[in-house]
């Protein structure tokens, strides 16, 4: 069983910038982060391979956010720049055997965390 916890969130104005961590009990995963709005289906924000060496973003964060991980402290970041209020949402990490965008290919989710943009 694989556990994850995120922090990070909170309330931020447009264009500010937050980092989102994932501590996972386990390293040997690929990680996801993918996030929920009110109303609307959780959606892939970003992925990263075991090594942190392959990662892949979602057009929408593309250039804005950046995904990265370090295996010797079990944690991996979601450093996010330039927010816009449209990217409110809760944001969860998860971890899979696969490296995917499909959130169906993800075993292990964390709790969320929330993400809050003013205009």
């Amino acid at each position: 069983q694989v556990q994850l916890v995120e922090s990070g969130g909170g309330l931020v104005q447009a264009g500010d910038s937050l980092r989102l961590s994932c501590a996972a009990s386990v390293s040997s995963y690929r990680l996801g982060w993918f996030r929920q709005a009110p109303g609307k289906e959780r959606e892939f924000v970003a992925a990263i391979s075991r090594s942190g060496g392959s990662t892949y973003y979602a057009d929408s964060v593309k250039g804005r956010f950046i995904i990265s991980r370090d295996n010797a402290k079990n944690t991996g970041y979601l450093q996010m720049n330039s927010l816009k209020p449209e990217d409110t949402a809760v944001y969860y990490c998860a971890a899979s055997n696969i490296y995917s965008t499909d959130r169906a290919r993800y075993d292990y989710w964390g709790q969320g965390t929330q993400v809050t943009v003013s205009s």
